[in-house]
């Protein structure tokens, strides 16, 4: 992983990279936060070093930025993985695992 994202996932349960403006972002953000979850959002329209992160959050493969997902300081994707995740019965125990919900 790039040294800028590591520097900003680094001791943070979850993290999701966003933008303001993004529907996807909000329904991500959305349905970790129901959850009760420890998150860290960086919008990435309001932040300083954005085209830095952007460009390496493209060299992790992503065609869209925004948003992208790490739980537990691992890669987890963004919304289609996500949502993959909460189908299969998997995101709770993700979440559990990285500290990120205690029940």
């Amino acid at each position: 992983m790039d040294a800028v994202l590591a520097g900003l996932v680094k001791d943070k349960p979850v993290v999701i990279f966003s933008k303001s403006t993004c529907c996807m972002s909000h329904t991500v953000k959305s349905l970790i936060l129901s959850y009760g979850a420890n998150l860290t959002v960086y919008e990435l329209d309001q932040i300083p070093n954005s085209n830095q992160v952007e460009r390496a959050l493209v060299q992790l493969g992503r065609r869209e930025v925004v948003p992208t997902v790490f739980i537990g300081q691992k890669y987890v994707g963004g919304p289609n993985e996500l949502m993959s995740h909460q189908v299969r019965g998997t995101l709770v125990p993700l979440l559990r695992e990285a500290r990120a919900i205690w029940i």
